[in-house]
């Protein structure tokens, strides 16, 4: 990066914020800090709810999803717009009907106290592991490749966010995040026009694309009904619709994002928008990784993509392994990029040959990069989280030009900032409203409560950098916020499922269920190899089940007082 491309970068992350703090200047009340008020209209939720859900892992993560395994990954979101009408339907006039502050407010309402409590904690613990992860996923990746020091990154990041969200509340929030998501939707197009610029003219775009399906990047759906395949049709569309149900339901950083204005007119055509655009883009941003991979048939890639981890392995010893491991690797590129330039040029008889010979040498180029990663690893210099996160910002810094790149290192920032803020403000939003209010200050003045819910959402901000500073992922960075929200969302959604389907189901019976079918997911997960979206449906279905079943017999006797 050059100094136009940090002006870029820094005018970009600050000129936004200062933006929002100019138009949410002044003194808020309770409502308008945690709701907003009326001039925050539908294309401001709705974009709001799509930078909410598309932090920086969607946007750093992604592409390099689609370089390794291809764009199999659309197949989570099947099930999204389906689960959005159904939001539509029954959830938002519920919410908007009672006028709460936070959506587990209903479930005190519905059912008691401790089930209310119940669904704020489980809450609480994913989202503030969650904010941790979404603060450190760009700052490992950023500080290794750009230099920067990993704490000052996570700091600045998650410093820059506490300000603006503790000061301005909802409305800062959802400001921001329709100028962040602008600019993060710009960026991303001018990035993938840029990609198939860059592409070979060796080969036409449809035969690029024709090459991509045949080495199995382009391969969108899969039907099969194994239960440990991770991403399938019927995972997506069942696992993905119960995921989705819950994060937009019953997620309050989803929640006070559509619950902003207090219009439910609004809140449906936010809600609606992100039912139309959000599968698209995300297909695009997986279209960009496989175009980004097949750039790198013809540009040689790295035999490893965080080369600064590779060259701490070399210095540390391992050089002459690493040396005859690019070697291959790079003699295997050769053969590769012979063969597909031969491809458009071939009959097709010969072309299905040299189809057959390319996916050969691609599976040879895949092996040599284990190899490449098992050495790293014996060095004790391989981070954990997987190569395929450094494939996007690679290509970023080496074949952007100076002023995009600050441009799209703002775009990953930015994405953070939004997904981070509104993580924080449902955080301190839930604490203040769930627990704080009824707990421990129950008849205080509204002035009291904001000034609360800034503390604890300044509180959050501060767990949330903790996590990020001593975060270590384990997998694929976008995995790993999915599978998080996998664990605790089919319990928590279970609950508003009983709310609203099974009437006479009492809140102690429904509180010992959510409890039993979350340690059974907790089971689940430790002993076995699920695909994680199916731990959606089976929490939530072992509520409804568990509730059912202890209503009848354990708690029969409070049966008639719940349906009074």
């Amino acid at each position: 990066m050059n100094r136009l491309d940090y002006f870029v970068l820094i005018a970009t992350i600050l000129a936004i914020p200062l933006y929002g703090l100019w138009r949410t200047r002044g003194s808020a009340s309770l409502g308008q800090y945690l709701k907003g008020d009326a001039s925050i209209r539908w294309a401001t939720i709705g974009l709001s709810v799509l930078a909410t859900q598309a932090g920086p892992i969607t946007f750093l993560s992604m592409p390099g999803q689609a370089y390794e395994s291809g764009i199999g990954f659309i197949q989570n979101y099947f099930g999204q717009p389906l689960a959005l009408i159904v939001v539509c339907a029954v959830f938002v006039p519920i919410y908007q009907r009672l006028k709460v502050y936070t959506a587990y407010q209903y479930l005190g309402e519905r059912f008691d106290r401790k089930t209310q409590l119940l669904g704020a904690f489980l809450f609480l613990v994913q989202r503030g592991i969650a904010a941790g992860i979404t603060i450190y996923a760009p700052a490992i990746v950023l500080s290794t490749l750009l230099g920067w020091r990993l704490n000052l990154t996570i700091w600045f990041a998650g410093g820059l966010v506490i300000i603006y969200t503790v000061m301005g509340g909802t409305k800062i929030v959802s400001i921001t995040q329709r100028y962040q998501m602008i600019v993060i939707l710009v960026g991303m197009a001018i990035a993938f026009a840029v990609a198939v610029y860059r592409l070979s003219p060796h080969l036409s775009f449809e035969n690029t694309l024709l090459v991509a399906g045949k080495m199995g990047k382009l391969e969108a759906v899969d039907f099969s009904v194994d239960p440990h395949k991770r991403y399938t049709f019927w995972s997506g569309l069942i696992g993905g619709f119960f995921l989705a149900l819950s994060y937009f339901g019953a997620d309050q950083s989803q929640v006070q994002r559509y619950l902003a204005g207090g219009s439910l007119k609004e809140s449906r055509l936010g809600l609606l928008f992100n039912a139309a655009v959000k599968v698209p883009m995300q297909f695009f941003i997986l279209l960009l990784g496989a175009i980004v991979f097949m750039f790198y048939q013809f540009e040689k890639p790295p035999v490893y993509f965080n080369q600064p981890a590779y060259q701490r392995a070399a210095e540390n010893g391992y050089g002459p392994q690493l040396t005859g491991l690019q070697t291959r690797f790079d003699d295997v590129f050769m053969q590769k990029r012979a063969v597909i330039r031969a491809i458009s040029s071939t009959s097709s008889n010969e072309r299905d040959l040299a189809m057959t010979k390319l996916r050969e040498l691609d599976v040879q180029a895949r092996e040599l990069r284990d190899r490449t990663k098992a050495v790293l690893e014996q060095a004790g210099v391989d981070p954990k989280n997987k190569d395929s996160d450094y494939v996007f910002i690679t290509f970023i810094l080496q074949q952007m030009p100076h002023g995009l790149v600050g441009l799209l290192i703002a775009v990953i920032l930015c994405a953070t900032m939004s997904a981070t803020a509104a993580t924080l403000n449902a955080l301190g939003s839930t604490t203040a409203i769930d627990f704080y209010r009824p707990l421990i200050r129950p008849n205080a003045s509204d002035h009291h409560y904001v000034v609360a819910a800034k503390a604890l959402t300044a509180a959050w901000g501060l767990i949330a950098i903790g996590v990020a500073s001593f975060a270590s992922l384990v997998e694929n960075l976008i995995e790993a916020g999915n599978i998080l929200g996998s664990v605790f969302y089919g319990s928590i959604l279970g609950l508003f499922l009983a709310a609203f389907f099974i009437r006479r189901v009492t809140g102690s019976a429904v509180f010992f269920a959510a409890v039993l079918a979350q340690s059974l997911v907790f089971v689940l997960f430790a002993t076995t190899n699920i695909g994680y979206l199916w731990y959606n449906f089976i929490g939530c279905a072992a509520v409804l089940v568990l509730a059912t079943l202890l209503q009848q017999t354990i708690f029969r006797g409070t049966e008639a007082h719940a349906a009074a």
